[in-house]
């Protein structure tokens, strides 16, 4: 039984997010329905630009494709007909990483998109220490360029293609000089074997010692109303370099979904048992922020996920998303998104709202954790 300090908590909780919310109800009226959004597919009209890349609005990230994640076995054929399903809805950017697997992800990606190669954007990420031929996984980080070579090498066999769109560095490596690796990818740029250039969870400085060697099209990082720090410095730096942002997780995780409640238990094999913010006690916090959205989303008769992707959309005309799924249903939702707009006193609101809501726990253990954010160390000239 709670007792009544935690009685008084979850009051106080139920009263904020109550009076935040109250604003919305009007100002979400005669907004897009759920069959409108539901019946939606990407066209041209709703491409971005990542630097010099123009993608969709929407992609497809790709890790679950390697196994399960969350908890959800998958099978080969039904991943392939997935990604084969994304392009008929218009999705032209795809997500995947060596490490998905390893190598799983980009095969089934490299099957998948075969025969549509040349209008798709394949965007794939090195840097662990992974054995390029066996697949093993090597301590730590890896991204000496000699490696780095030999990963693009195996990358390009997997995804059945002659050169990867956008070339990513999964986490800095802190023994090697951003300056080297970026050199390394510059050189494959020259070779045609990369078009361009990224990293993901990067520290600042780095991105832009990156950048000042070889322009960046995209940075990766978490970004949703889940998680929204990289609004303090990451944002406003990719502004500034004219680099564009590529969220992962831009629906929590599957928070945002409205899947997820305050008595939600985890399937054994789920990462999210090991991440902080999902415990049992911060659930309930945190539990407010769903209600948030899901409220939003009943007076604009559209689903909680479309609202918290429709919000990462509205942030900057160059943030692409890329939310993850494993079923076509949930995919079609995603795309939906694009078709769902906010005015800007709704967004007013709805910042309102969610920051109302202080979020408990961290976004990954501290293990993972700490690989975010990270500089690179500095070039020593001879």
């Amino acid at each position: 039984m709670p007792n009544d300090q935690e009685l008084i908590n979850s009051r106080r909780r139920k009263l904020m997010v109550s009076s935040a919310t109250l604003g919305l109800a009007v100002a979400c009226a005669g907004s897009t329905s759920m069959a409108a959004a539901a019946s939606a597919r990407l066209t041209s009209a709703d491409r971005r630009k990542l630097g010099r890349l123009e993608v969709s609005s929407i992609g497809l990230g790709c890790m679950q494709m390697a196994g399960p994640i969350y908890g959800v076995q998958v099978e080969r054929k039904d991943m392939i007909a997935l990604a084969r399903g994304a392009v008929d809805l218009g999705v032209t950017f795809f997500d995947t990483a060596e490490a998905y697997g390893p190598f799983t992800s980009e095969d089934i990606l490299g099957e998948a998109l075969q025969g549509v190669r040349d209008k798709v954007v394949i965007g794939t990420k090195f840097g662990w220490n992974i054995d390029p031929v066996t697949g093993q996984r090597l301590p730590g980080l890896n991204s000496q360029p000699a490696h780095i070579k030999r990963v693009v090498e195996g990358m390009l066999k997997r995804l059945r293609t002659d050169r990867i769109d956008l070339l990513y560095q999964h986490r800095v490596d802190p023994n090697v000089p951003i300056e080297d690796v970026a050199g390394a990818v510059r050189d494959l740029v020259q070779a045609g074997k990369v078009g361009h250039f990224g990293l993901s969870e990067a520290g600042i400085k780095t991105i832009r010692r990156a950048h000042a060697v070889l322009p960046l099209a995209a940075v990766q990082s978490e970004y949703s109303l889940f998680w929204r720090e990289p609004e303090t410095e990451l944002l406003p730096t990719l502004e500034e370099l004219g680099i564009g942002f590529v969220p992962f997780s831009p629906l929590g995780a599957g928070f945002l979904t409205g899947k997820i409640d305050q008595n939600t238990k985890f399937e054994q094999n789920d990462f999210r048992n090991s991440v902080p913010r999902f415990s049992p006690e911060a659930l309930k916090a945190n539990y407010a922020l769903v209600e948030v959205v899901k409220g939003v989303a009943t007076r604009k008769d559209v689903s909680p996920a479309q609202v918290a992707l429709a919000w990462v959309l509205a942030q900057k005309p160059w943030i692409v998303p890329i939310p993850g799924t494993t079923k076509l249903r949930n995919l079609e939702s995603n795309v939906g998104a694009a078709r769902v707009a906010f005015t800007s006193a709704e967004l007013s609101d709805l910042d309102k709202a969610a920051a109302a809501v202080k979020i408990e726990g961290d976004r990954l253990p501290k293990r993972a954790l700490d690989m975010t954010g990270v500089e690179a160390p500095s070039k020593k000239e001879n």
